[in-house]
């Protein structure tokens, strides 16, 4: 029996979710034709000119959940890729019951525990990002996300930037502060039994993305790890290598299928 696959794919905090996923959707729609229904979901984080004042990760769970009820999906496949990973994580955590499988794509952050002295170390250095100007910020931000000395494939910020990009810094700054305060139940998503799929790019920064796919590797019951040798986490596999993403994506949802056949 054919089924229909309904995924909710959330983009990071910088490109917005339709140049974010195009490419990846149209891959998915060569795999499955007619049987996919799929939404590249814009975070609320910029759905107004500044980010809410008591904004945390519960305004993504709360939009994705929105989202899904409009469409009258009960259950669904949850695609999150940095900033839209944590959300995802978030969603996973407080409705684990409405997702049929859950994919990371180098999620920016997983919770506040188990944390290395390398991953903290990390973070003090996001940290003293906070108050630079925002052109000085975001070139920052993006060298703190690969590995040292990776330069090919990195957004360059040069030459006129598009209007979205304004709203760029004060949404990292709105993620990095609910980040520090968020509270990621590590028991609900120890008890999520559906298939969890983690991509990851072999030229990331090791003390952020390695080390939180080691730490969900030891969370999730059901956890497999792609590793794509030669991207990072600005150079995606999801966008560069769109077709390989979609059948990791698909075989993930098969197996969701199989659990319950």
């Amino acid at each position: 029996m054919n089924t229909t696959e309904q995924v909710i794919l959330l983009p990071g905090s910088v490109l917005p979710a339709a140049p974010a996923y195009g490419a990846l959707i149209e891959a998915l729609h060569d795999q499955l034709g007619d049987q996919l229904e799929a939404v590249a979901k814009d975070l609320e984080v910029y759905a107004t000119d500044e980010p809410p004042a008591d904004y945390s990760l519960d305004h993504e769970v709360d939009g994705v959940l929105r989202e899904a009820n409009n469409r009258g999906w009960d259950t669904f496949h949850l695609v999150g890729y940095s900033g839209g990973g944590a959300s995802a994580l978030a969603f996973a955590a407080r409705y684990p019951h409405r997702l049929r499988s859950l994919a990371l794509l180098e999620p920016a952050w997983a919770g506040n525990w188990d944390w290395s002295p390398a991953h903290t170390e990390l973070w003090k250095k996001f940290d003293a990002l906070r108050d630079l100007p925002p052109e000085e910020f975001m070139a920052q931000f993006v060298r703190l996300g690969v590995r040292p000395g990776v330069t090919a494939g990195l957004p360059t910020g040069t030459g006129p930037q598009p209007p979205w990009m304004a709203k760029r810094p004060a949404g990292i700054r709105a993620f990095m502060r609910t980040f520090a305060t968020y509270d990621l139940d590590r028991a609900a998503l120890a008890a999520f039994a559906q298939p969890v799929y983690f991509a990851l790019g072999s030229l990331s920064n090791p003390d952020e993305y390695v080390e939180i796919a080691e730490r969900l590797g030891r969370v999730f019951p059901t956890f497999h790890l792609e590793v794509f040798e030669g991207r990072h986490h600005f150079d995606p596999p999801h966008r560069v290598e769109p077709a390989r993403v979609a059948a990791a994506l698909t075989q993930t949802w098969s197996r969701t299928h199989r659990a319950v056949a």
